[in-house]
């Protein structure tokens, strides 16, 4: 088994920044792709970003490219999001997620193998 845990989320003004972090631990060698996925209240899990095992590919949902950065550091098993120029809209749980495979274009919420429970990000306007 895996367990991710994340960290860093919080209350932001628009316009400002937060980091992410998801430390995972367990199994590690099983995993290759993570992901952050994000919910809103009432509205359904929904992909934000994905980088591959190497990290040298990267994939993110529209809304969020130029604004958010996914990197990881696999001596440490962790993998973060940075997040620039916040918007209301950003506002939800954030998850981070892992898969045994190796692709970024797997974006749905049935693609990932483990889960974390979530860091609340709340952005004001």
């Amino acid at each position: 088994q895996v367990q991710l845990v994340e960290s860093g989320g919080g209350l932001v003004q628009a316009g400002g920044s937060l980091r992410l972090s998801c430390a995972a631990s367990g199994r590690t060698f099983s995993i290759s792709v993570m992901d952050w996925f994000r919910q809103a209240p009432g509205k359904e899990r929904e992909f934000v970003a994905a980088i591959s095992r190497s990290g040298g590919s990267t994939n993110y949902r529209d809304s969020v490219k130029g604004r958010f950065t996914i990197s990881r550091d696999n001596a440490k098993n962790m993998v973060y999001l940075q997040m620039n120029s916040l918007k209301p809209e950003d506002t939800a749980v954030y998850y981070c997620a892992a898969a045994g495979y190796n692709t970024v274009q797997a974006t749905g919420v049935g693609a990932m193998d483990y889960w974390g429970k979530g860091t609340l990000v709340t952005v004001s306007s």
